[in-house]
């Protein structure tokens, strides 16, 4: 058992945790480059946080200009054993409407445009995405999303595009054709990049829209988009106050925290050392 540090990678319309206690920004320099922003690191309710706004303060990058790998990798620098992803979507289903949290169980990764792994030539390995979400993770959020306030539905597949633009009206028929609910532009590679660093990650989609598939109804407008956003900001905030409530004062092991154990494919003395420097917090445990 050991203690839980929980990294929050907080979307849209989410800056800063207020509740935080003894809360400092945190300079990390990593190999991939310069994250996002700094982490807010501190404590609530004697569990430690690391939280880290995915387009820096005051929105500054787009979706597709985000360096993914900098955020995972600065977050597990910092002491980070799991992750919780708080991201503004759009709705697929008519049973999801603005305002409704979802915490998601699947994704399909529909972007083309992004680095999607620390590993590559001199160094090859091959994560199991096939549950992509932290169980254990996900239903703490859930009952602490519910603890909140938010009304919640668990279990959804998101379906992550490039972006910047909002998708058309075929695309967005297409996506809920592949059963799809939720839509956003954000949660890959994240998510895939937190598995290769050993995290256990879960996320919580915050519903904004109908997305543009609903024919009796206008396209995806911004401003009502960011109105509910900035409602649903309130809520996630909570909804981080109540996890650190939820949490057993240990942590026990995850299989997540070793998964790279059946991972690595190239042999040690083929390895390139160059990529296992830039490896060594996400990846030390195994190439130490």
């Amino acid at each position: 058992m050991g203690e839980w540090c929980i990294g929050v990678l907080g979307g849209s319309g989410l800056y800063a945790i207020d509740a935080l206690e003894d809360a400092r920004w945190r300079t990390v320099d990593t190999p991939w480059g310069a994250p996002s922003d700094q982490p807010l690191t501190g404590t609530i309710a004697g569990i430690r946080f690391a939280f880290l706004p995915r387009h820096g303060r005051g929105h500054r990058a787009a979706p597709s200009q985000l360096n993914y790998r900098a955020n995972i990798d600065a977050l597990k620098r910092v002491g980070c054993t799991d992750l919780i992803a708080l991201s503004a979507v759009g709705s697929l289903r008519e049973e999801l409407p603005p305002g409704r949290f979802v915490v998601v169980d699947q994704f399909i990764d529909n972007t083309r445009a992004r680095p999607n792994s620390f590993f590559g030539p001199g160094l090859v390995a091959h994560a199991s995405m096939a549950d992509p979400v932290c169980p254990r993770l996900a239903a703490f959020a859930a009952a602490a999303a519910g603890r909140a306030g938010a009304p919640v539905t668990e279990g959804g597949t998101y379906v992550a595009i490039e972006g910047p633009q909002f998708g058309t009206r075929a695309e967005s028929h297409m996506y809920r054709g592949w059963g799809a609910d939720v839509i956003g532009m954000t949660a890959m590679p994240e998510a895939k990049l937190a598995r290769e660093a050993e995290l256990p990650y879960a996320l919580v989609a915050m519903v904004t829209d109908y997305d543009c598939w609903r024919s009796d109804e206008a396209h995806v407008d911004v401003a009502e988009v960011m109105r509910v956003m900035h409602g649903n900001a309130g809520l996630a905030r909570q909804t981080v106050v109540e996890l650190a409530r939820l949490l057993p004062p240990n942590r026990d092991p995850s299989p997540i925290d070793t998964c790279l154990d059946v991972a690595l494919v190239t042999a040690p003395e083929a390895r390139d050392p160059a990529l296992v420097a830039k490896l060594d917090a996400v990846a030390g445990r195994v190439l130490g």
